[in-house]
């Protein structure tokens, strides 16, 4: 691998990491601080993540939608918010000491009745932060460990080093259940998700799709955690 591409691979754990502990501190807990804090780095990576594709002459055709995309992503983000309610009805349910999991996550979100009176910023701060993700992540990461280790292979290490960079937020989340996985977990899950959807269309814009649909469907439309018990 070139050094270059092996400092933008560290560079882009370390950086989304250091985002995700510090953005995942309690005293950022349903602050417009948490929201920057997370988020900051993946948009700084995206816009080079954007030079590179330019530069390539790649980011038109990963960018490019076709017929069907919402479809397929309505499916994946589907799938994922199933497998996210099991998870959260059986492995952090309710009354076991795995349930903080669960709360701790969306206590950090933030009081839902201001959530849903900011929607459409919130939508649009997921649709940003969803398509930068995906630039970074399935795009410019993922094009860079195939150099090493080839198309096949490259989307799943892609995953696992994306949820490598929000492991932190085990400590940051940490409470008297001691660590909580929860994020890392769903990163991982989430991006062999969307690692299959960029691997098989060949395309960024279904992955993106999905990734939004997911966050709004966990975030705003069906939380894990009821509205009511947040409320």
């Amino acid at each position: 691998m070139r050094p270059a591409a092996l400092v933008i691979l560290v560079a882009s754990v370390v950086l989304v990491g250091l985002g995700t502990y510090l953005g995942f501190q309690p005293e950022r807990s349903g602050t417009p601080g948490f929201w920057g804090v997370v988020a900051a780095p993946t948009m700084l990576l995206a816009a080079l993540a954007v030079f590179r594709a330019r530069c390539d002459g790649t980011l038109a055709d990963s960018l490019r939608p076709k017929w069907g995309d919402f479809s397929r992503a309505f499916l994946a983000a589907a799938g994922l918010y199933i497998a996210a309610y099991g998870f959260s009805r059986s492995i952090a349910a309710a009354g076991t000491p795995r349930e903080i999991w669960v709360v701790s996550l969306y206590g950090q979100l933030g009081d839902p009745r201001i959530l849903q009176s900011h929607a459409v910023l919130v939508a649009l701060a997921i649709v940003v932060v969803a398509a930068a993700e995906e630039i970074v992540w399935r795009g410019m990461v993922t094009s860079l460990l195939a150099e090493r280790f080839g198309s096949r292979v490259a989307w799943i290490v892609a995953a696992f080093l994306y949820a490598l960079a929000h492991v932190p937020t085990m400590w940051s989340l940490r409470s008297s259940s001691g660590l909580d996985p929860i994020v890392p977990l769903a990163a991982l899950a989430a991006g062999l998700v969307f690692g299959a959807m960029q691997r098989a269309f060949g395309r960024l814009v279904p992955s993106i799709l999905a990734h939004a649909l997911f966050d709004w469907g966990v975030v705003m439309m069906f939380p894990l955690w009821g509205l009511s018990r947040l409320a």
